[in-house]
């Protein structure tokens, strides 16, 4: 016990997943064998109930501290730039590679889906052919009214990551224009993003906890025999999420001369975290530590990981092809290379601004 004290979050959080996914599968048959009919799954849902609870705290209290901290850390990070061209050079980078990055994961991903063919295994029946699927028209100013927001403080209060974001880019710009009438304000969001941070560190202590409700919650309610259907899907495109962190990202290192496995040992926990947990919010307080430690400056962590958490979720915008042509092969409907072609080039931009929560 007191090598794992000492072993920081990381252990605590693996501990939390055997221990969630041991606990869970002995309740779940534990209930099969007493209850049966309507009682069991009533019983299945009251204990995912109680291990739910625990990922419910962990994961409010960490969407509490997204808004705020993405505030300061941003406007931080562009207030202090001297140069506000370099801003728009940063920007400009930053976009580009996230296109890049886009194109290579969505095309990964119909890749491996075509080649594997996961969705063959399972041979579902069609759906009756008056179901309906509500549409609802995207346009211009629907896109407007999702970036830029009418008021920051509708934004903040429901975790409008790229509203924020933008707020946050021109705020900094207004201050670091402002020379010195802005610097008491760079002050003052400088203390507030320490105290933030402070308060992450509070919140990261629970996270084996909300891990181990998470996975628990699952568990006791499906059992672990829930992956036998889907352990084909769920190989194929682990398979694919691998090759892409390893191979892409690791290809990416090497070519902007990056250790790649030491940002890999520095990026563990939040890794991890994300992972168990189902959300890419509930680590990014702690990636944003991770990876200025790992000596990546504030400027450029502070401005790239909020903009990435809003355009470059990759392992998410990789699983839009992949599920699409699964689900089609599922029902044995054929779709075209012309149209899977089609739809990449249609997710290429409507996957910008998805969510990174559960």
């Amino acid at each position: 016990m007191p090598s794992l004290l000492k072993s920081g979050v990381f252990r605590w959080i693996l501990a939390a997943m055997i221990l969630a996914l041991f606990l869970g599968q002995l309740i779940h048959g534990l209930l099969a064998q007493w209850y049966a009919g309507s009682e069991l799954d009533l019983k299945y849902n009251q204990y995912a109930q109680v291990f739910s609870v625990l990922s419910h705290i962990f994961l409010h209290l960490i969407k509490m501290i997204i808004a705020p901290l993405v505030f300061s850390i941003l406007v931080l990070g562009v207030g202090k730039l001297e140069d506000i061209y370099s801003v728009g050079r940063l920007g400009v980078k930053t976009l580009l590679y996230f296109m890049l990055a886009t194109l290579v994961a969505l095309m990964l991903g119909l890749l491996i889906v075509n080649v594997f063919k996961p969705g063959n295994v399972l041979h579902l029946p069609l759906p009756k052919g008056n179901a309906s699927v509500p549409t609802e028209l995207h346009s211009m100013i629907r896109f407007i009214d999702h970036v830029i927001p009418e008021s920051i403080f509708n934004a903040l209060s429901t975790n409008a990551i790229l509203p924020i974001v933008v707020f946050s880019i021109l705020l900094g710009m207004a201050i670091s224009a402002s020379k010195e009438k802005g610097k008491p304000l760079l002050k003052g969001i400088e203390s507030l993003s320490e105290v933030m941070f402070k308060l992450t560190h509070f919140i990261m202590k629970l996270a084996p906890l909300g891990v181990f409700g998470a996975l628990g919650s699952v568990v006791v309610l499906k059992g672990l025999g829930v992956l036998n259907g889907y352990v084909y899907l769920i190989a194929c495109f682990f398979g694919g999420l691998l090759f892409f962190a390893f191979v892409v990202l690791g290809l990416v290192c090497k070519w902007f001369k990056i250790n790649f496995m030491a940002l890999l040992r520095d990026i563990r926990e939040p890794v991890l975290l994300a992972f168990s947990t189902s959300s890419s919010e509930s680590a990014m307080p702690k990636t944003i530590e991770a990876l200025e430690k790992h000596g990546i400056s504030n400027r450029v962590v502070s401005f790239v990981l909020p903009l990435g958490y809003s355009f470059n979720l990759d392992g998410s915008i990789m699983y839009m092809t992949f599920a699409t042509v699964f689900i089609a092969q599922s029902y044995g409907i054929s779709l075209q290379w012309a149209d899977q072609i089609q739809m990449m080039l249609i997710l290429m931009v409507t996957s910008k601004g998805m969510a990174g929560v559960p």
